[in-house]
């Protein structure tokens, strides 16, 4: 047996950290038109005059209904390749998949200026087609979760599907020193170079499988495959989409993942407008607190990821008790705190706390709804995952809907009582559905040669 150095760093954390890179890229190329499409439109007052602003290249007279066009592009991209990205992660291999996909996205963003320059609807084609190439790349990671990561070590790899958050809060801070000292154009140019460098890097970096890794030790090969033994076959396969259709555990994640991404959603696109709007918070403050709740998901996605492992180790709960334990930190409290906001958020700064505490408490998911799926079908993870996360992303346009609804007439803090309180319910009744109908145990449609479901893990570490 090869002698391993003693500065040998184990390939699967090489995996984990790339996958929260190709996951925050992800979000770089999402969200980077958000701040971008301000420094190129015309902005005009209520007379329909042209306002003066800075110069930070063409801009071009866009309506707030164009706008809305072209921000919402890529999520019917996005939408149609989530579904099947699972599938196709499975079938072709997650580290090809994700890593061309990027590429290709990297070169459609750096193409979005020429576009512009043409018609907005060119520069509508163009974020489909981004969110096409990239609809893929979380179920491909959960692909790679399901190939790589030792059951006490799940919490964490999927932690770091969290660097999709944390490419929301740097790509605005840094898309606006971009345009405010180059221009908007290389607001696109340089996230495009930064999604090829890190894409280059996870197809150097990555394998879809440790036996398809070259350079991993046999040592920890050998520990990651046997703590696997029994959940995962070496042939790909097609997803049982009948048996999923009457599985109650797989509905039972299906509404939660659904309940988390609405708080997730609704918080992202909603904050800024309710700090700003209804608060009274001026943007460039109103752009940085939006960031706090996001900030602490992130922070506590890795702390109960841990936990979780931890507990897992002991082996003092079951993994379904465990599921729906931190259901209740994922679901159950950020609900109550929407809640509390609902009745009692009328001082500015309170309510800044109570959904910051809300979100940063939904962290949780990491050891709930985004690692059932790990659970209930390791061969087919990525399949699962992508079915959840393509119905989980609706959330991003009724949730807008919602609060156009409720303020349409008067946007104070009376109006957004009801909208919290729908919120709250999107959290709370999918968990407590989950206790009910949720499971931990491998499911018989995943096809694996092992007869019985198996909760046990095995504790020979590396």
């Amino acid at each position: 047996m090869a002698v391993i150095p003693c500065f040998y760093v184990p390939k699967r954390m090489n995996v984990a950290i790339m996958m929260f890179m190709i996951c925050l890229i992800n979000y770089m190329m999402r969200v980077n038109l958000s701040i971008n499409i301000i420094a190129m439109v015309q902005d005009r007052d209520a007379n329909g005059t042209i306002i003066e602003q800075p110069d930070y290249g063409k801009r071009y007279d866009w309506s707030q209904q164009d706008q809305a066009l072209l921000l919402g592009g890529y999520f019917y991209g996005y939408m149609v390749t989530s579904l099947p990205g699972g599938t196709i992660a499975e079938m072709m291999g997650p580290r090809n998949v994700a890593g061309y996909g990027c590429l290709i996205a990297a070169a459609l963003t750096a193409l979005t200026p020429l576009a512009a320059s043409w018609d907005k609807y060119a520069v509508f084609a163009l974020r489909v087609l981004i969110g096409l190439v990239t609809g893929v790349m979380y179920p491909c990671c959960h692909c790679l979760v399901s190939k790589w990561s030792p059951p006490d070590e799940k919490g964490k790899f999927l932690a770091a599907l969290m660097g999709g958050t944390f490419g929301t809060v740097i790509t605005w801070p840094l898309c606006g020193l971009i345009i405010e000292s180059l221009g908007w154009d290389w607001a696109f140019y340089i996230v495009a170079i930064i999604v090829v460098v890190i894409s280059l890097l996870w197809l150097y970096l990555v394998a879809d499988t440790p036996a398809q890794h070259s350079s991993i030790s046999l040592k920890e090969r050998e520990y990651i495959e046997s703590s696997l033994s029994g959940t995962l076959s070496k042939q790909a396969k097609w997803p049982p989409y009948k048996q999923l259709l009457v599985s109650m555990p797989f509905y039972a994640l299906l509404l939660l993942h659904y309940g988390s991404m609405w708080g997730l959603f609704f918080l992202l696109t909603a904050t800024p407008k309710f700090l700003s709007e209804v608060l009274g918070f001026n943007l460039s403050s109103a752009g940085f607190l939006s960031s706090l709740p996001h900030i602490a998901r992130l922070l506590a996605a890795f702390g109960f990821g841990s936990v979780a492992d931890w507990l897992r180790r002991k082996g003092w709960w079951t993994i379904t008790f465990t599921r729906k334990f931190f259901s209740v930190p994922s679901h159950i409290i950020p609900g109550i705190m929407l809640i509390v906001l609902a009745f009692f958020g009328r001082e500015p700064y309170w309510c800044i706390a109570i959904m910051t505490i809300s979100l940063g408490f939904n962290g949780a998911a990491t050891a709930a709804n985004l690692a059932n799926s790990q659970d209930l079908a390791p061969n087919f993870a990525g399949t699962l995952y992508g079915i959840i996360n393509c119905l989980g992303t609706t959330p991003g346009f009724f949730s807008p809907l919602i609060v156009a609804a409720f303020t349409k007439d008067k946007n104070t803090i009376d109006e957004w009582f009801w909208i919290f309180i729908i919120g709250a319910a999107a959290y709370i009744l999918p968990a407590l559905f989950f206790w009910v109908f949720g499971d931990g145990k491998i499911q018989k449609w995943n096809e694996v040669e092992t007869k019985e479901p198996r909760e046990d893990v095995v504790n020979t570490k590396l």
